[in-house]
């Protein structure tokens, strides 16, 4: 009998939780055959550039407390702790992705990030894409020059060549990938929805760190039919009667993950249920596929990972139309916001975020700001149960 249809659901998760673990021996085994590999930070990156030559690409983004002491030796304090737990993994040489890294890709997205690449060439070379911070038609052209400045840099730097076919090869197995992984996370549109938010993000989260992007989505897939398969099967303790009642969440804001996802716990151990991420990793980071039969496929390119509605982005409607239809789409109950602590344009742009939610679509919303630390875990815990209470 087929193994995979004999696990539980829960060890299924449980494997994509542990998919960045277990790709160090992956990405080992694949340096050692020669394989370039390129670290990135953000979802602002068009990963079909780096994967149309063959390289492999990795996310350096760190999200634990572990290395800040150490990082807070050379940065303030009172930074970002995404900034300061990536740079503090790269100094203390505890990401082994950064160590496989033949090049590190970053861009403009914030300033902290920003001060931090410049630190981070004393380690690796680092190569910067200059992101606009609008989404007009002059940051359009300008972004698709960054675009194919980054194509060219990828080319003398490993001393390959890029083409154009390469490329829209690589956009239609990205676009796959895509497909497969909102195939997945929609499944939550289900009322009640069939499986914990926790669980959803495990998956969307490990799926990063498959370096075999042909074979993501068949592996989703696979996972999306079992869930549904065994979301009514008549039982008491089937999905559909396990998580009926709980409140739906929306959750947005900072980029979630790693001691993050304590605001996830919180809120599904106080009764609640997580059914959808705007966040980066989440609907925001696979929502939008790239025309890769556009007539200009560097413009195709740009298109795509310009519409992305982070906080950086002034004005940013995109982010608000997401939520608009997410919110419909997915019958939110409620929205959190997660904000990390100095993240200033996720905390600024709270104002915005809260009027539209609240005054716009008639829902509760609270902001719940915090950074690596397990320290303010009870009272989030606290102030997420009375929050839950008034649903």
């Amino acid at each position: 009998m087929n193994r995979e249809l004999v696990r539980e659901l829960p060890e299924v998760f449980e494997e994509f939780s542990e998919q960045r673990k277990k790709s160090f021996i992956t990405a080992m085994e694949l340096k050692e055959k020669g394989v370039p590999f390129v670290g990135v930070f953000c979802t602002y990156l068009p990963q079909e550039i780096p994967m149309a030559m063959g390289a492999a690409v990795v996310g350096l983004c760190s999200m634990s407390g572990e290395t800040i002491p150490d990082a807070e030796k050379d940065l303030p304090r009172n930074l970002c702790p995404l900034v300061k737990s990536s740079y503090g993994f790269a100094k203390t040489d505890k990401c082994p992705f950064f160590y496989f890294s033949d090049l590190i890709v970053g861009e403009t997205t914030c300033d902290g990030k920003k001060k931090m690449y410049e630190m981070l060439g004393e380690f690796k070379p680092v190569y910067v894409m200059e992101l606009p911070n609008s989404q007009s038609p002059e940051a359009l052209e300008l972004w698709k020059k960054e675009v194919i400045k980054f194509k060219e840099k990828l080319e003398s730097h490993f001393g390959v060549t890029i083409t154009e076919e390469q490329v829209r090869e690589a956009a239609r197995l990205k676009n796959e990938e895509r497909r497969a992984l909102k195939e997945f996370y929609e499944l939550m549109k289900l009322n009640p929805a069939p499986m914990l938010g926790g669980n959803m993000y495990k998956v969307l989260y490990g799926s990063t760190f498959k370096f075999d992007k042909a074979e993501i989505p068949g592996e989703v897939r696979a996972l999306t039919q079992r869930i549904l398969s065994e979301y009514d099967d008549g039982t008491e303790n089937c999905p559909k009667q396990r998580f009926a009642g709980r409140p739906r969440i929306l959750v947005t804001g900072s980029p979630i993950g790693g001691a993050s996802e304590k605001v996830i716990k919180c809120l599904e151990d106080n009764g609640a249920q997580v059914v959808v991420y705007e966040n980066c990793g989440g609907a925001k980071s696979v929502d939008e596929l790239v025309d890769a039969d556009a007539p200009d496929i560097y413009d195709a390119l740009a298109r795509r990972y310009l519409n992305i509605g982070c906080s950086c982005m002034t004005p940013n409607p995109n982010r608000i139309k997401l939520m608009d239809r997410l919110i419909d789409e997915y019958q939110v109950d409620a929205v959190v916001e997660v904000i990390l602590q100095a993240c200033h344009t996720y905390n600024v742009e709270a104002y915005n975020i809260r009027q539209f939610v609240t005054k716009t679509k008639n829902k509760p919303y609270i902001a719940i700001e915090t950074d690596y630390s397990t320290a303010d875990t009870g009272q989030i815990s606290t102030r997420l149960s009375a929050f839950l209470e008034m649903l």
